[in-house]
């Protein structure tokens, strides 16, 4: 849509400069036609590819932004007294634009373009090299005094925008992600997955007890406890695992594994993280995990899926609970089967070419 926007203002402006060619007395006499109707045909030609392709890339940004400079300058030498009718102040639109879309160095070329522009067009209208000098220095410091301090609110409210998108992706007690963020990071595990013919695993963790702890010794320690939980699931999950606090004491871990073995692996490096957990209080706290797989399909929804595969390790969390806590279920088919910590080192695990 700015894209088109810009096209359509390109293209406006353009027309607007070309129809001033036809009326009598807008050029000076003796100024050369060709520089007042160059831009403005470049402002028509410029407009077509951006309404065509729908897209402004910084190259072309800046290249626009030279031209209303260019523009400008035109218009100053082809009229006369542009002290009185194309003042400086024309250049403001460029400057702010170069200011708020393009990187330093373009914006600095471009207060470099803006001072010799305005030198430029300012030129015939002053006899006084003096006050030709603080002319420019007035117009072209304004300008450019104006273009930093855009360039400074922008940077400003970029990392406000940055600031505030990271704090609404994560949990404000543990600082892991929270619900927002797995949903948003599903469509990059699906897209994974199907590319590289893996499966999507959930693990779901829920604190076994954590009740009791609350009401034992108060929820100051229940809250320490989950951050010390957070911190060591932090430390063991890999980088592209997505770990986040859905509920109270319920956190889940969502990631890309290439079958059952690896999953079970990683759901047992989770079990042991918060078994080992202990806060300065010397609490600990241990964790019943689920587990369930799937494998991506094309055409599937990856949010409404992660759903479905969440609540499928909700289930086989609730097996673990009802086999005896800090232990570890899986949901492969239709019955879950739980592990204790002593079996998950001897027990085989069930092929990865079973149906997930």
């Amino acid at each position: 849509m700015g894209a088109l926007i810009l096209a359509a203002l390109l293209f406006v402006g353009g027309s607007i400069g070309m129809v001033g060619l036809l009326v009598d007395d807008v050029l000076r006499p003796g100024a050369p036609r060709w520089i007042y109707a160059a831009p403005m045909a470049m402002c028509l030609a410029a407009s077509v590819p951006l309404a065509v392709r729908r897209r402004a890339t910084p190259w072309k940004t800046f290249g626009l932004v030279l031209l209303g400079d260019l523009i400008y300058l035109a218009v100053a030498l082809s009229i006369d007294d542009p002290v009185r009718y194309a003042t400086p102040l024309m250049l403001l639109f460029p400057s702010f634009v170069a200011a708020w879309f393009l990187g330093p160095w373009e914006l600095g070329i471009n207060m470099a373009v803006t001072t010799a522009v305005c030198l430029l067009a300012l030129w015939p209208s002053y006899d006084s090299a003096v006050v030709l000098g603080i002319q420019v220095g007035v117009s072209a410091g304004t300008l450019n005094g104006g273009a930093l301090g855009v360039y400074v609110l922008r940077g400003r409210v970029q990392r406000l925008l940055v600031a505030t998108r990271t704090q609404s992706h994560l949990d404000p007690l543990t600082g892991l992600f929270n619900r927002r963020y797995l949903v948003e990071q599903a469509p990059r595990l699906w897209r994974q997955a199907r590319r590289d013919g893996t499966r999507v695993a959930a693990m779901m963790l829920d604190l076994d007890h954590f009740k009791n702890l609350n009401d034992a010794y108060g929820h100051a320690a229940g809250d320490a406890v989950l951050r010390a939980v957070a911190a060591a699931l932090g430390a063991t999950v890999r980088p592209a695992d997505v770990l986040a606090r859905t509920g109270g004491e319920e956190l889940v871990m969502l990631g890309v594994v290439s079958g059952r073995e690896e999953a079970s692996r990683l759901a047992e490096r989770l079990r042991t993280a918060v078994a080992g957990s202990r806060t300065a209080e010397g609490h600990t706290v241990t964790a019943s995990i689920g587990i369930a797989l799937t494998r991506p399909t094309d055409g599937e929804e990856p949010p409404d899926a992660l759903w479905r595969l969440i609540d499928r390790a909700d289930a086989a969390m609730y097996e673990a609970k009802q086999q005896g806590r800090n232990r570890v279920a899986t949901l492969w088919g239709p019955r879950a089967r739980a592990t204790s910590p002593e079996q998950s080192a001897t027990l085989p695990c069930p092929p990865a070419s079973d149906v997930a």
